[in-house]
């Protein structure tokens, strides 16, 4: 039996999806070959551009994942024997040095405390000590999805460029596309990856990657084994129009509805807007009497928030409440954060009255797990910097 009202999806992604891009999706399978594909593929790609925030990017879309982007980026522009320098930050940046390494790429993986970003100053320090330019790759993950961290890519390129060093930068920005800012050209970023189930507002199903000429040139020349994600028959096929095997045609109207979506509102509201829901779930999380994993508010991620709980208690407990008896999905605690925290997506589609709804549901699954939180004083914080954000503005009088 369907249970009564809404499931609240409020995992740090999947997110939920709008209407719009469920009605563009709902409709006969198209022939991948046929003449229709040119004009949808153009405009997706376009659009994407748009999102990277790019003029010189090529845009390429695999069927797969973001650990299929993961791939895309390892076997295009590293060989094995590579060096590679990757930071511990969390669960995802781990695992993204887990692939290079997986395709025989030597990785220097430079433990951090979980709930802290990429430190451009150790960026700087290994690439200034590199001076036989060893390092072919600095692979960094923009928003990571298992901490609610937000790393300065701005300052890691800054660092790179202090060394005077040539390595590609490498950024997943699978959590962070379309809801926290990413300027790919302004940070002249070589590879980002992403998949199609987060800010993008689409299901799970797609990589996407924006690719610098640097990178497309860096594909030409690497030896490494690939077929499925081989850059130069996507790039070639992309640019017409078309895949070199099976496209996964649905999400590609899906796409191009989300983007449509995300342009039309405007890409500085869209940034503001996931800025200012993630404030107000920040200020329950303190009314709570809560710590936020993130230490430095400088680097809290507008994507999601992860929450310790209490020395003593569960966060799977609160999952599980929450879960089975409120019809809310929150994110998990990954690897050694299991247990330890859980997490509250806040992006995607989705407004003021979503997150407080949401506020109400945590606090209560909190409650009844044995949390003692004061209920209805994270609700009433999130409330009131709503109001205070939302009110009228007088209008500015001339001088």
């Amino acid at each position: 039996m369907d249970r009564p009202g809404r499931h609240f999806l409020q995992i740090p992604g999947p997110t939920n999806l709008p209407d719009r891009v469920l009605r563009a999706m709902d409709r006969p399978l198209p022939d991948h070959r046929g003449p229709e594909m040119p004009g949808l593929v153009a405009e997706v790609r376009e659009g994407l551009r748009r999102v990277f925030q790019t003029q010189t990017g090529e845009v390429l879309l695999f069927p797969g994942s973001g650990t299929g982007a993961w791939e895309a980026s390892v076997v295009n522009t590293l060989e094995p024997g590579d060096r590679v320098l990757a930071f511990d930050i969390g669960q995802f940046s781990r695992l993204y040095a887990e692939c290079a390494a997986r395709f025989g790429a030597e990785v220097d993986l430079v433990p951090r405390r979980w709930g802290t970003g990429v430190p451009a100053e150790v960026v700087y320090d290994r690439l200034r000590a590199d001076r036989a330019h060893a390092y072919r790759a600095v692979l960094v993950v923009h928003n990571e999805t298992s901490t609610g961290v937000t790393s300065d890519v701005a300052a890691v390129r800054q660092a790179m460029d202090a060394a005077d060093h040539p390595a590609l930068l490498l950024v997943d920005v699978v959590s962070s596309l379309g809801s926290i800012d990413f300027r790919f050209d302004e940070w002249r970023v070589d590879v980002a990856v992403c998949g199609t189930q987060k800010g993008l507002m689409l299901p799970p199903g797609m990589a996407v990657l924006c690719v610098s000429p640097r990178a497309v040139d860096r594909s030409r020349t690497v030896r490494s084994a690939r077929y499925f994600f081989d850059w130069g028959p996507m790039l070639e096929e992309n640019r017409r129009g078309y895949f070199p095997y099976t496209p996964a045609t649905l999400l590609l109207y899906g796409l191009r509805e989300a983007l449509r979506m995300l342009l039309e509102e405007g890409l500085p509201n869209v940034f503001t807007r996931h800025a200012r829901l993630a404030e107000g779930v920040r200020q329950a999380v303190r009314a709570w009497g809560l710590r936020i994993l993130c230490e430095d508010p400088r680097e809290y991620s507008n994507s999601l928030t992860a929450v310790v709980v209490p020395e003593g208690y569960d966060a799977h407990a609160v999952l599980q409440v929450a879960e089975h008896r409120l019809h809310l999905s929150l994110g998990t605690g990954l690897g050694p954060l299991r247990g330890r925290v859980f997490r509250i997506g806040h992006l995607g589609w989705l407004n003021e009255l979503e997150v407080l709804a949401t506020v109400a549901g945590v606090e209560l699954a909190m409650h009844l797990a044995g949390i003692p939180v004061p209920l209805g004083e994270g609700v009433s914080a999130c409330q009131r910097y709503f109001a205070d954000q939302l009110a009228p503005r007088p209008a500015e009088t001339p001088a």
